[in-house]
């Protein structure tokens, strides 16, 4: 049978894409060049187009183009996680502060650091808005704001929720200093000392760190690196747990994303046992795809799930601004805020408000996405290419967040303290666990905008790793 035209199109470009000529990342020809180049009609560029994404080859980002997203074949996805080991909080305790202690070094590579960096950032704009605050608040911003939080700031932050069907109103919201705030908020609210909480693993290495600072016990569940968390494994430890956390979308530090069916059935089994879900959507606005991610709290019909995000990992991670929607908690956090805060930073509340209300913040995250959707490709590209093989590599569809698995022979710590040497700065799988697990692994950032210089950088890393691999056989 003759291979009709679109098809050799797509079979043209997609031995361009394996062989290298297109690089995972690349932003593909537009569809008026390739019509050109092959003398067709638009219409047969499109069905070739289509072809290549069908095989997912490309991607489509809407009103950018078409983007290179090739997968080596035997570049695997990372196993799921089967929590065990001792637990040594010592050690983890160790490495997350000599980590940490190198995050202000800016001339280093820092692909240890979550955030987007400052040329990803509408900083003028930003800067305007302070400015703005400044002249119309009373005082100058020099007064406190109410308790519960800048009403204005509040209702934009509802109005935001449509875009995952929420139907929250600014009296169901708490501003806080940042996410990690209002998950402390929630803990400190639905909790006691000796209490039992399920997470991820690997999970966040400042929950954990909150955790243990509360007294709380930490059980860690078997998570997939695409689904996230197994139902199942929740089931089962239903009786022994307190309270439960998750990063449902694009999780921090796997990349995962719950589906819907689980984030719902995962509400429903906690709600039968009256146990409280506090949801960390840090990242549900970083999506890849056309539409944002329903988070938990979008299941949530007994006022059960404690909805925490911010805009630390969006549009200011200086500015420590958080909110939760605390559901039937809402008074206990307000008790909670007012104990430890009394009230959030009203300058920054005022002039992020501002910036909502003007429609700004959805044109910041469509370049903010486009640019971090690029760069993650990018990176999978560079690992496949520079690192050992059998290396495995998460496929986030948003967030930061890159986790990679090497050959256990690799002593991720150990691989650290040779990349400092070189002024890159990664995170070590370890310090995600209270366990001794996830040695081999670590997580990637891909929050800086891509170049020569990172390019290099991950080859250097991946030289590091082939190294250290070589003189362990």
């Amino acid at each position: 049978m003759r291979e009709t035209l679109y098809h050799q199109i797509a079979s043209t470009l997609s031995d361009k894409i394996k062989k290298g000529t297109l690089k995972t990342g690349d932003k593909m020809p537009s569809l008026r060049t390739v019509q050109k180049e092959y003398g067709v009609s638009l219409n047969t560029v499109i069905q070739a187009y289509l072809v290549l994404e069908a095989k997912g080859l490309i991607v489509s980002r809407p009103q950018s183009g078409y983007y290179v997203s090739y997968k080596p074949p035997y570049l695997s996805v990372p196993s799921v996680s089967m929590p065990s080991g001792k637990v040594e909080l010592e050690d983890v305790e160790t490495l997350i502060a000599k980590v940490y202690a190198n995050l202000n070094n800016l001339d280093w590579m820092r692909f240890s650091f979550g955030v987007p960096e400052k040329e990803l950032l509408p900083i003028a704009k930003l800067n305007k808005e302070m400015v703005n605050a400044i002249r119309s608040l009373p005082g100058s911003g020099t007064e406190y704001e109410e308790i519960q939080g800048n009403e204005k700031l509040r209702r934009d932050l509802a109005r935001l929720t449509y875009t995952w069907g929420g139907n929250l109103q600014e009296d169901d919201l708490v501003t806080t200093g940042g996410a990690m705030n209002a998950i402390s908020f929630a803990l400190l609210s639905i909790t006691r000392r000796g209490d039992t909480i399920a997470v991820e693993s690997p999970v966040y290495f400042g929950v954990l760190q909150l955790a243990k600072s509360l007294g709380l016990k930490v059980l860690e569940l078997p998570t997939h690196p695409i689904t996230g968390i197994e139902p199942d494994a929740l089931r089962k430890v239903l009786h022994k747990i307190k309270a439960c956390i998750l990063v449902s979308n694009f999780n921090n530090p796997l990349g995962s994303c719950m589906p819907d069916e689980h984030k719902k059935e995962v509400v429903q089994m906690l709600t039968e046992r009256n146990i409280p879900l506090i949801e960390d959507d840090l990242y549900g606005d970083v999506y890849f795809g056309n539409k944002r991610p329903k988070p938990c709290k979008a299941f949530d019909e007994e006022g059960l799930v404690l909805w925490c995000s911010s805009i630390s990992k969006t549009l200011a991670p200086g500015y420590r601004l958080g909110w939760i929607a605390p559901g039937k908690f809402k008074d206990k956090i307000i008790h909670q805020k007012l104990i430890h805060t009394v009230s959030s930073t009203t300058l920054t509340q005022e002039a992020i408000a501002n910036f909502l209300e003007k429609g700004r913040y959805e044109h910041h995250l469509r370049k903010l996405r486009l640019e971090l959707h690029a760069n993650s490709l990018q990176f999978a590209r560079a690992v496949a290419e520079y690192f050992p093989e059998k290396t495995k590599i998460s496929t986030p569809q948003g967030g930061y967040m890159l986790w990679v698995e090497l050959d256990k022979k690799i002593d991720t710590a150990a691989l650290y303290e040779i990349a400092i040497s070189q002024k890159i700065s990664i995170a070590p799988g370890r310090m995600f666990s209270l366990r001794n697990q996830f040695n081999h692994c670590m997580r990637l950032s891909y929050g800086q905008r891509w170049s020569d210089k990172v390019d290099d950088k991950l080859k250097r890393l991946g030289k590091m790793a082939k190294d250290m691999l070589a003189s362990k056989c």
